[in-house]
C-alpha cells in the first residue's frame, strides 16, 4: 500500500556498507542493488565502502557516517546471521539514540514468503542516530531486495503517507552523483 501525497520528492544521501569476509566491489551483488534501487529512486550514492566482518572496524564507519553532516541514510549489507564473525548488529546497537523495533518485524515478516522459517534467523535491524537512518540487513541479494522493495523504498520517499522516515533525518545537501 502506497500512499503517495503530491509533494516534491526529496532525494536522499545514502551510504552503502558491505560486511563480508569473501565478497569484492566485483562480486558484490548486495551491496551493488542498493546503489542500483538507490539511484533509480532518485537518491544520492554518499559512499560505498566494503569492510571484513570485524566489529571495531564496522562501528568505527558507522560512527564516522552517523557524523557526517552529509550522510542520512546508512545502508548495511550482511554480518546479521548467527557465524562466529557475524557482528553487524553488535557493531551498531551501541551506535542508535532509537531502535525502529518494527523494521526487524516486518523484514523478518515479509521473508517469510521467500525463505520460510529460516526468517527467525536474521538479526535484521534499523534505528535513528544523529538523524541518520541506519539499517542492517543480510547479505543476500534477495534478502536487500526484499528489504528495498517492502520497506526501504516508501519509508525514504517523503511522499509516502502516512508516515515515512525523511522528516526525521538531518537536513544536508545533495551529494549529487559520486562512486
Amino acid at each position: 500500500m502506497s500512499h503517495k501525497a503530491e509533494a516534491v520528492f526529496v532525494p536522499l544521501n545514502i551510504a552503502v556498507l558491505t560486511v563480508s569476509d569473501t565478497r569484492t566491489f566485483e562480486t558484490d551483488t548486495s551491496g551493488q542493488l542498493f546503489v542500483d534501487r538507490l539511484e533509480s529512486a532518485g537518491h544520492f550514492l554518499a559512499a560505498r565502502v566494503l569492510l571484513k566482518d570485524d566489529l571495531y572496524k564496522i562501528r568505527a564507519q558507522v560512527a564516522q557516517w552517523i557524523a557526517d553532516d552529509q550522510v542520512q541514510v546508512v545502508l548495511i549489507t550482511g554480518g546479521t546471521g548467527f557465524t562466529g564473525r557475524d557482528s553487524t548488529p553488535e557493531a551498531v546497537a551501541c551506535l542508535l539514540d532509537k531502535q525502529v523495533d518494527g523494521f526487524g518485524e516486518l523484514f523478518r515478516q515479509i521473508s517469510v514468503a521467500d525463505i520460510g522459517t529460516s526468517t527467525v534467523q536474521s538479526r535484521a535491524l534499523a534505528g535513528l542516530a544523529n538523524g541518520t537512518l541506519v539499517c542492517c540487513l543480510p547479505g543476500s541479494t534477495n534478502a536487500c531486495r526484499t528489504a528495498w522493495d517492502g520497506i526501504l523504498g516508501e519509508q525514504l520517499d517523503n511522499r509516502h503517507r502516512p508516515c515515512n522516515f525523511v522528516p526525521h533525518l538531518k537536513q544536508a545537501e545533495p551529494c549529487g552523483p559520486r562512486g
